[in-house]
């Protein structure tokens, strides 16, 4: 049996697929189209690496959309704390910060990659960098690898390209085009985890300005089509923030977000609580009363210009017209979508290879002998906090289980 496994993509589910599964006598070779592996990871978390979240596995599983039963089996086999010990083991510590996020104690991606690189060369793991796979068949029972410089035999091949977003450190769809022609099952892909662009947007001189634990609705022709709550961002020319990059998997162009600006209250209630903080605001400016509601004053300012109410407008004066305009932007303030951000601001693929074409109790193809497929290259996309990464290293884990099971040296 051909003991040489062939790894096409050097990021993080790629080397610990390869460390993991190396030993007993098989030749693991990772091929990187970049000069040096791990480009994307060195930019997880602005250069942080928040490698993962906190919690029990039932935590994290809610975190990838519909998918999360397809990874459970992978999350259960790795997990975030065997994730953590495994760098802890090899001097790199983590923190976990309040919210739930875990970074490396250091602060940089690059030390991930460094703890990465090294196992895999304590290992006997041979890296090929700036050595780009051009295609890939199946010949004999087993798998040709041509590259620029040179073509290989391979018993397994793992394909951990990654995703389309980013496509300057290398994520540009390659693993669906290796898919594709040995007949395993993708799926259409789009950007996931990405801002939203809005039309006749009037916060762009605000951009910069945060709000936490809002409720964003999101309305296709006039019906609900989904909501989330979290984190808000205003940016130069729409929304951003965790709360709409989690959600944007959920939003087309042409939908409408209806945010509710004051924190865990439903519609309703933001009303009667502006209602009752205007009664009882007197002489006092509008302005001060909304700003005690905890919104920022630049946001106010324009509320009320929006509004048509004077800036030094007092609550006694405040027609009632223009209370229910205040009331309605605060309970939910329309933002017609223009267009989601491309791959190149998507942190994140949504779609890939098809999970119903994957064992998710071991990541091999249930079509193909000896083929897997992990990491971001897989139709899952999580939420903001580590859980993607999470789900790299462990579905990296599972298929290098599975690996080092089947094709030990008899």
């Amino acid at each position: 049996m051909n003991e040489t496994v062939a790894i096409i993509g050097g990021g993080p589910a790629g080397l610990f697929c390869a460390l993991q599964a190396a030993g007993e006598g098989r030749n693991i070779i990772v091929f990187e189209k970049k000069p040096a592996p791990g480009r994307k990871l060195l930019i997880a978390g602005s250069g942080q690496c928040n490698i993962t979240h906190a919690g029990g596995v039932a935590d994290f599983l809610s975190h990838y959309g519909g998918h999360g039963a397809f990874l459970r089996p992978a999350l259960m086999n790795f997990t975030n704390r065997d994730l953590v010990a495994f760098f802890a083991d090899r001097g790199l510590r983590m923190e976990t910060k309040p919210g739930g996020k875990v970074f490396p104690e250091t602060r940089r991606s690059a030390d991930v990659l460094a703890a990465l690189l090294a196992e895999c060369a304590a290992r006997g793991v041979e890296v090929r960098s700036s050595d780009p796979v051009l295609a890939v068949e199946r010949k004999d029972g087993d798998f040709i690898v041509r590259t620029a410089k040179a073509a290989f035999r391979a018993g397994v091949l793992v394909i951990a390209t990654g995703g389309a977003s980013y496509p300057a450190t290398g994520s540009t769809g390659d693993g669906y085009a290796f898919a594709r022609p040995l007949n395993q099952p993708t799926t259409e892909v789009a950007p996931a985890l990405t801002p939203v662009y809005v039309a006749d947007y009037p916060f762009a001189d605000l951009a910069g300005i945060s709000f936490q634990n809002l409720a964003v609705t999101v309305y296709r022709d006039g019906k609900r089509a989904a909501r989330g709550t979290g984190d808000l961002l205003f940016t130069h020319t729409g929304l951003s923030g965790p709360g709409i990059l989690d959600l944007s998997r959920s939003i087309l162009p042409g939908d409408v977000l209806r945010v509710t600006f004051l924190p865990e209250t439903n519609v309703e209630a933001v009303r009667d609580r502006l209602a009752g903080a205007v009664a009882a605001g007197g002489a006092r400016q509008v302005k001060t009363v909304l700003c005690d509601l905890g919104l920022p004053e630049r946001f106010v300012r324009r509320l009320l210009d929006l509004a048509g109410v004077p800036a030094g407008e007092t609550c006694a004066r405040l027609p009632k017209k223009a209370r229910n305009m205040l009331a309605a932007s605060l309970a939910e303030f329309p933002f017609r979508v223009s267009r989601l951000g491309g791959f190149n601001e998507a942190m994140a693929t949504r779609g890939g290879v098809a999970l119903d074409g994957v064992d998710r109790k071991t990541m091999a193809s249930k079509t193909v002998d000896n083929l897997y497929c992990i990491g971001e290259v897989l139709d899952i996309d999580g939420d903001t906090g580590g859980y993607n990464l999470q789900a790299a290293f462990s579905t990296a884990a599972l298929a290098a289980r599975h690996i080092a099971a089947l094709h030990a040296p008899r």
